[in-house]
């Protein structure tokens, strides 16, 4: 899944519904938001929308530290 390009704009949308997630305030319109980002990216890319939004999720919400040194 790593060589789907995702755009920094979907990451931002990402981060932002991620950020509400964790304070428990996630709204509908965010979540509508990164939803049709997410839509209209799988569209014109022709990639898996699915593949898109767990590839997302995965760089927003498990940041690998950098190395040590």
């Amino acid at each position: 899944m790593a060589d789907i390009d995702i755009p920094p704009h979907l990451i931002e949308l990402e981060s932002a519904a991620w950020a509400e997630q964790q304070a428990g305030a996630l709204t509908l319109a965010t979540a509508d938001a990164v939803q049709t980002a997410y839509r209209e990216h799988a569209a014109s890319a022709k990639v898996s929308r699915l593949a898109l939004e767990m590839e997302t999720k995965r760089r927003v919400r498990h940041v690998e530290a950098p190395p040590a040194g």
